[in-house]
């Protein structure tokens, strides 16, 4: 496998630097195009290459046999070392055994993905080098807007088709667009924080707790300015945590909200978020720019507390963070999502981006990313057979490990990908230095 890592930009993923580029009127999740025929799984605003132009998707023995050869390229996020280590060790490998499919992970940042295809797009580019990709969110809804994705597909996948449930809000939806089938999902992530025990023996597990714990430490305490996904995330775990989750839950299904429902909606939060500034590193007067500037202030040890999407057992098994690093949640809960893998509406090689989709979401794969990631798993494991179920439930879980099921029965919705533009403005405007 040919490991790229980033290229050509940071591994940043902002949402407001994105919607500026793109343009806050694609944020809705209408079909830009839609398919000739399932049979021919052919989509009406790309042809593709002759070659897949004549593959009917519906029969996975063809499409196996087509990818054969082939090498296909998946775009995204290429900064999360363990991830990668994954991919080339275990998916590549198996890939190339079982399919005769080599795999190129292409480490780009989603707005510079979005760019490009945005590029083929306009140029007519019938044959572009863009695969599949790893997307969520905002950007998902985006790239379907514009015709940026290839499908329905998922309906192709004896996986997707035996082992996951279509109906469930996390794989019908992405923020609150309906993925209609153009997004097939690879991994859960949910939030979580993480501090030295030996620093902080007891962790806040509460709001109330945490205003206390910053106020016992000033200037020790602070998160990622949202608009990066990480702050985003983290003060809606809190403001979930102030007008509670059903509340909160309400912002997942707003299709075309405005800042003032927005606003009467998590107002409590931005009070709490407001009454916290002052005992925050600079006095709540600025924030690190994204999670990796915390990281690094959380390393040098110039703040006690991190965070971000995923457990952080595999920084400690790398020896980034000491073995006595404890991660914790908050007892109302932490917000979640799906990772999710889409395919380019110009992909060279459908048929191969099919298949390693297919063995991604395969038990096998999803039991390895939940043992070596920490990914929760997005099978249904009613579906499993027993030795399956069996195996997912009795993975070792590392010293500074969650269970799956401790963090799945403190699950919150996140809010639907219009509204977070607004929560981040909001707290631009309302909490920031306040």
């Amino acid at each position: 496998m040919k490991l790229l890592g980033k290229k050509g930009a940071s591994a940043k993923i902002t949402r407001r630097a994105f919607l500026k580029k793109v343009g806050a009127a694609a944020a809705c999740a209408t079909l830009a195009f839609s398919l000739v025929g399932c049979s021919s799984g052919t989509s009406s605003s790309s042809a593709g290459s002759s070659a897949s132009a004549d593959i009917d998707y519906s029969d996975w023995d063809a499409v196996v046999e087509a990818a054969k050869g082939q090498t296909v390229t998946w775009y995204g996020w290429g900064g999360s070392e363990p991830r990668n280590t994954w991919i080339e060790t275990e998916l590549a490998p198996a890939l190339k055994e079982k399919y005769d499919i080599t795999l190129e992970l292409v480490g780009m940042d989603i707005n510079d993905i979005l760019t490009q295809l945005s590029g083929d797009k306009q140029a007519n580019v019938s044959e572009g080098t863009i695969d599949f990709i790893w997307i969520n969110g905002e950007n998902f809804y985006t790239a379907k807007e514009n015709g940026y994705l290839w499908g329905p597909f998922t309906d192709y996948l004896p996986n997707f088709n035996d082992y996951i449930d279509a109906e469930s809000p996390e794989v019908a939806y992405d923020f609150g667009s309906p993925t209609e089938g153009y997004e097939a999902p690879y991994g859960k992530t949910q939030m979580e924080m993480w501090v030295n025990s030996e620093v902080v023996p007891n962790p806040p597990t509460t709001v109330e707790e945490f205003k206390a714990f910053c106020e016992a430490n000033p200037g020790k305490v602070t998160y990622p300015q949202p608009g990066d996904f990480t702050g985003t995330a983290f003060i809606s775990c809190l403001i979930a945590g102030v007008i509670g989750d059903d509340e909160f839950e309400k912002l997942s299904m707003m299709e075309n909200p405005t800042p003032e429902e927005v606003k009467a909606i998590i107002e409590p939060g931005l009070e709490y978020l407001r009454s916290l500034n002052p005992s925050l590193w600079n006095g709540g007067a600025t924030f690190p720019a994204d999670s990796t500037t915390l990281s690094t202030m959380y390393a040098d040890g110039e703040v006690i507390m991190n965070m971000g999407y995923g457990d952080p057992q595999a920084l400690v098994d790398d020896g980034a963070l000491p073995a006595t690093t404890k991660p914790f949640i908050f007892n109302t809960g932490t917000v979640g999502n799906s990772n999710f893998m889409a395919i380019a509406y110009n992909a060279p090689h459908k048929a191969a981006a099919l298949v390693a989709i297919n063995e991604i979401e395969s038990p096998e794969m999803q039991l390895q990313q939940y043992e070596v990631l920490g990914n929760l798993t997005v099978l249904d494991t009613a579906k499993l057979s027993a030795a399956d179920q069996a195996a997912f439930a009795n993975v070792e879980l590392g010293a500074s490990q969650l269970s799956s099921s401790e963090l799945l029965s403190h699950r919150v919705t996140e809010a639907a990908g219009p509204v977070i533009p607004i929560i981040e403005q909001l707290w631009l405007d309302e909490v920031v230095g306040k």
